[in-house]
C-alpha cells in the first residue's frame, strides 16, 4: 500500500534512512532540509557529498525545505536532527505537524538544559502522544550502501512498534521491537559518551586490553545510570546497549570515537568541534549525565573523566591514570 514517510533532517542518518525507505518503489520518500543551501547541493548533485560521499540519492526521493510541503499526507514523521538543536528545530514545525501524525525519533542523546530525551522533547512541543525511537548499531556509511543492520524500535505503543517494523524491515534491515523506550533512548545516548573514552585510548595507544576493561566497566555504568532513571536493566545488553556500544567504541565511522582519539592526541574540543562537520552527541550527553548523576549520588567514574578531559580540559592520560589508581574493589 502506498505511503508517504517525511524525514526531517539531511544530515547522515537522515539521508541514510530515506536511502533505505526509497528502496521500495511503493513509498514516497520526502527528506526536507532545515538549510537552502544543503538543499540546493543535495539537488543539484542528488548526494550528500559531504557526509556521504559516493551514494547516489535516486531521483524518487523528494527534496525540500518546505515544512509543510514534506509533512501533508505523511503517514510518519521521521526526526533524524540531533538533539542538540532538536527542539529549536521542531518550534519551526509545530504549527504544521498533523496533530495524529506519529513520529519516530533517531537521535541519540539528552537535552542539556532539561534533560529531556528526545521523543519527549518531541511530545513536548509537538503536542502528540504517539512517538518512538529508533536506535541501535546502525552507522549511516553501511546503512547507506545495504551493508546487513540488525536495530530496535521501542514504543509504549506496541502497535506502533510493530507497524514501525513492518515498514523498515527488508533482507538487509532487520527490526527488534521493545516497549523500554527510557532504556533504548538512554543506551543509545549513553554509549556515545563511552564512545568517546574508548576514542581516547585509541589516541593514547593503549592498547586492546585497556579498551576491552574500558567498555565492559562503561556498559556496567550505563546499565546503573539506566535502571536509576527508570530503565530495564536487560536493554543494556541488547542492541540499543551492547550492540551499539560495540560499534561506537571500534568503528572508524564512530563520531563520538573520534572526538576521543583526538582527546586522547592532545586536541582541545574546541578545536576537535570546529574541525569536525559533524555532531558527535556523546559531547553533550557527557555534560548532561555528569550533573544529573552527581545530583543523584550515582558513580560513574568513566564517564565522569569523560566530562573533566571535555570540559575542564584534564589531558586524557591524567584521567585514565585516575580510574586506575581508583580503590580496588569487587566487579
Amino acid at each position: 500500500m502506498p505511503a508517504k514517510y517525511a524525514i526531517l533532517g539531511d544530515g547522515a542518518w537522515g539521508t541514510a534512512i530515506a536511502l533505505h525507505l526509497a528502496q521500495n518503489p511503493q513509498n514516497h520518500v520526502c527528506l526536507w532540509s532545515a538549510f537552502e543551501e544543503n538543499a540546493r547541493i543535495l539537488g543539484e548533485k542528488r548526494e550528500n557529498i559531504r557526509l556521504l560521499p559516493g551514494v547516489r540519492i535516486p531521483d524518487s526521493v523528494e527534496l525540500t525545505t518546505d515544512i509543510a510541503r514534506a509533512l501533508t499526507g505523511a503517514d510518519l514523521g521521521i526526526a533524524a536532527i540531533p538533539t542538540v538543536y532538536l527542539r529549536k528545530t521542531l518550534q519551526r514545525m509545530s504549527g504544521h505537524w498533523p496533530r495524529m501524525l506519529p513520529a519516530l525519533s533517531l537521535a541519540k542523546g539528552l537535552e542539556n538544559d532539561t534533560f529531556q530525551r528526545p521523543t519527549q522533547v518531541l511530545q513536548e512541543v509537538l503536542g502528540i502522544s504517539s512517538v518512538a525511537v529508533l536506535s541501535g548499531p546502525s552507522h549511516a556509511e553501511e546503512v547507506s550502501r545495504g551493508k546487513p543492520t540488525s536495530v530496535v524500535v521501542a514504543c509504549a505503543e506496541e502497535e506502533l512498534a510493530v507497524r514501525i517494523q513492518q515498514i523498515f524491515t527488508t533482507d538487509r534491515f532487520r527490526i527488534y521491537t521493545n516497549l523500554d523506550v527510557i532504556g533504548v533512548e538512554l543506551a543509545g545516548a549513553l554509549k556515545n559518551v563511552i564512545g568517546i573514552a574508548a576514542g581516547a585510548c585509541d589516541g593514547l595507544k593503549f592498547g586492546d586490553n585497556a579498551k576491552s576493561a574500558l567498555m565492559t566497566r562503561g556498559l556496567v555504568e550505563m546499565a546503573r545510570f539506566g535502571v536509576a532513571m527508570g530503565a530495564e536493566h536487560e536493554t543494556f545488553f541488547g542492541l540499543a546497549g551492547l550492540g551499539d556500544l560495540i560499534t561506537t567504541c571500534v568503528s572508524p565511522h564512530g563520531r563520538n570515537r573520534r572526538v576521543g582519539e583526538r582527546l586522547g592526541r592532545g586536541e582541545k574540543l574546541a578545536n576537535i568541534q570546529a574541525s569536525s562537520p559533524m555532531v558527535a552527541e556523546g559531547v553533550y550527553t557527557s555534560r548532561s549525565v555528569y550533573f544529573r548523576a552527581r545530583s543523584m549520588g550515582i558513580e560513574l567514574p568513566i564517564m565522569t573523566e569523560v566530562y573533566r578531559a571535555l570540559y575542564e580540559d584534564k589531558p586524557a592520560a591524567e584521567a585514565v591514570n585516575a580510574l586506575m589508581v581508583r580503590q580496588p574493589k569487587k566487579e
